[in-house]
């Protein structure tokens, strides 16, 4: 057991390590200027990505906002249990997302799917709607990339097929988003005035 824990926790450190500064980055600036211009950030993802999308969102609705002039405008599409079962029940459980979109989403707004296997159908068909309509989309995925990928204008990959691992890093880069707001105070700088 104890050899087995040392070899997940070292593919664990891999993980983490793989995480691109550079990609992470952008994000926070794509984040940053959402709030500037006080856009909308939505997040959405299945079973674990779900979870990790609704702690996004706190993070970013409550810890982050604490530090900013004005709060994040932040969803998580998971979190209306109501909602979501209707929408699965009386369309299908691929329009879960996309149709709470649909009531928010307006162009220049940030759309983010968390998926592992960047496939799952309810996440492909919200991002792709998200892009026809002039949304910011992210993608954040594990190896097998998915279709995902090839529909969000940023895309951050986590070179690993295992679900917990991959899930473990999408959490890190969700908290970096959050805690860079947090943590560095040029980033909450008031917005711009309109032009």
């Amino acid at each position: 057991m104890k050899d087995w824990i040392i070899n997940y926790l070292r593919a664990q450190q891999a993980a983490l390590a793989a995480i691109p500064p550079e990609a992470v980055a952008e994000l926070i600036e794509l984040l940053r200027t959402a709030w500037r211009e006080n856009r909308q950030i939505f997040a959405f993802g299945n079973g674990g990505s779900a979870a990790n999308c609704s702690h996004f969102a706190t993070d970013l609705g409550k810890g982050a906002s604490d530090k900013l002039s004005r709060r994040f405008r932040v969803l998580s599409l998971t979190d209306n249990v109501s909602w979501l079962t209707a929408l699965g029940n009386d369309y299908a459980y691929e329009d879960v997302f996309v149709r709470q979109l649909q009531n928010y989403a307006q162009p220049g707004d940030v759309v983010i799917g968390v998926s592992v296997s960047g496939s799952s159908p309810n996440c492909v068909k919200a991002l792709a709607w998200a892009r026809e309509q002039g949304c910011r989309t992210v993608a954040l995925v594990g190896a097998k990339r998915g279709p995902m990928a090839s529909l969000a204008e940023h895309v951050i990959v986590i070179p690993d097929t295992h679900y917990g691992r991959v899930e473990d890093a999408q959490m890190g880069i969700l908290h970096l988003l959050c805690y860079a707001f947090m943590e560095n105070p040029a980033l909450a700088s008031p917005p711009a005035p309109p032009q």
